[in-house]
């Protein structure tokens, strides 16, 4: 069996994180098998969907290095679901029913019913196992408002036929749709494809991941400066385990390595700081000429990227790092003299010591085994803040070591005698 599976967001808003995760399993598990990977957009709320939500969900799932086979929008297979809907109709299998407006009571409409069989469906879950649905309760439920018009489970019963769905892999909140979308199947002739339903993304509260849990949207993460590759390897460790202690995947590496048979049942809980975490992982491991183009930081940067590799955990922090505690080393420092002095002691004297001790090395280890000793004899508290607060100007900023190492011995020994004339 060919494999294909589907990524059918509905563009009523931006691109949500739990369907990234979903469009990531069905694009791994698609891949994975050498199948194919449909992209339906699934606009029929004519009213809520936009198609500024439909490019951002395109731009956000290429962004995470998806790709797709086939390309579809509801909108534009009317023609194809009223001929669908006529033959069920014609067949027996559905009718059209006359009944009160909803929101004009005194004024009829044609509806299409499903006529239900009320039977007991059962399928077999690739996460869930069997799972069983008496349909006698759902009634003869409503497939369409009218021949033109189709509801959503009758839409995606002729797409997913139409496209040879194979397997659909989807949130577990679609469970309860199944047992319609399987009876509208069996009436219009449909083959049954294979289901898997994925734990939901739960927030910290162990309730559904929504808005109100903080950023939901993908594109939210991706302004903030979090990588592809970091988002892709912690989406998919939502839900799924690859069965032994390895953290960080590649795309192509999940593609290899993923299966169906790894996902849980329970929900998978979105942390934020883990997020970060993993993220920071991946921009670590960034060559310098790397982290400048990823950054779109230009050439001057170079020198922190060190301090920012140890500090930041996306791009929009490595920013804020250098316009503020990092800045001290693109700008000649602005100095308090009464915050040169709150320590005490011979400032004056210590900074010109100092000075004198620092070695021509980029190494900040080198640095410190240089001046360890004299401040360890003078007084840690008296001589490195001084000394740390002339190279900065700041009263946060990194040690004094690293900062005389990615300075240079000339800049560095340049705003020491500055701090000094101020002393004098």
């Amino acid at each position: 069996m060919k494999v294909v599976t589907r990524i059918p967001p509905s563009p009523t808003g931006r691109l949500h994180i739990g369907t990234a995760r979903t469009a990531l399993f069905n694009y791994l598990y698609a891949r994975g098998k050498g199948g194919r990977v449909v992209f339906r957009s699934e606009d029929t709320d004519r009213a809520r969907s936009m198609r500024e939500f439909e490019d951002e969900i395109i731009e956000g799932l290429r962004w995470l290095g998806l790709s797709w086979d086939e390309f579809l929008r509801q909108s534009e297979r009317t023609n194809r679901y009223q001929e669908v809907l006529e033959k069920a109709v014609t067949s027996g299998k559905a009718y059209v029913s006359k009944e009160p407006k909803k929101d004009n009571p005194a004024e009829e409409v044609d509806v299409v019913r499903l006529k239900n069989p009320g039977t007991e469906v059962v399928f077999d879950d690739l996460v869930h196992g069997p799972i069983n649905t008496h349909t006698g309760e759902l009634g003869d439920f409503v497939i369409a408002r009218s021949m033109t018009d189709p509801l959503y489970h009758f839409a995606v019963v002729v797409d997913d036929m139409d496209s040879g769905v194979t397997h659909v892999i989807r949130g577990e909140d679609h469970i309860s749709n199944t047992a319609r979308q399987i009876l509208i199947q069996e009436a219009v002739g449909a083959p049954r494809p294979i289901y898997a339903h994925l734990p939901l993304i739960l927030d910290k509260k162990r309730t559904k991941l929504s808005k109100r849990s903080g950023a939901t949207s993908l594109m939210d993460y991706r302004a903030e400066g979090c990588m592809p590759e970091a988002m892709v390897n912690y989406l998919a460790l939502l839900g799924w385990n690859p069965g032994d202690e390895r953290e960080d995947f590649s795309l192509a590496e999940l593609v290899e390595d993923f299966s169906l048979e790894r996902v849980q049942k329970s929900g998978a809980s979105w942390d934020r700081d883990k997020l970060l975490s993993v993220n920071q992982r991946w921009m670590r491991k960034l060559t310098p000429d790397e982290y400048l183009a990823r950054g779109a930081f230009d050439e001057s940067v170079r020198k922190a990227v060190p301090l920012l590799k140890e500090r930041a955990h996306t791009f929009g922090e490595a920013r804020e790092l250098l316009k503020g505690e990092l800045a001290c080393l693109f700008a000649t420092p602005s100095l308090n003299r009464a915050l040169l002095t709150s320590k005490g002691g011979n400032t004056a004297r210590y900074l010109n010591d100092l000075m004198e001790l620092i070695p021509d090395s980029t190494e900040p280890e080198r640095v410190r085994a240089a001046l360890m000793s004299y401040a360890d004899k003078e007084g840690r508290g008296a001589t490195l803040w001084p000394l740390r607060y002339a190279l900065s100007g700041q009263e946060r900023s990194p040690d004094p070591f690293t900062l005389i190492a990615l300075l240079g011995k000339q800049t560095a020994t340049e705003r020491i005698r500055a701090a000094i004339a101020i002393l004098s």
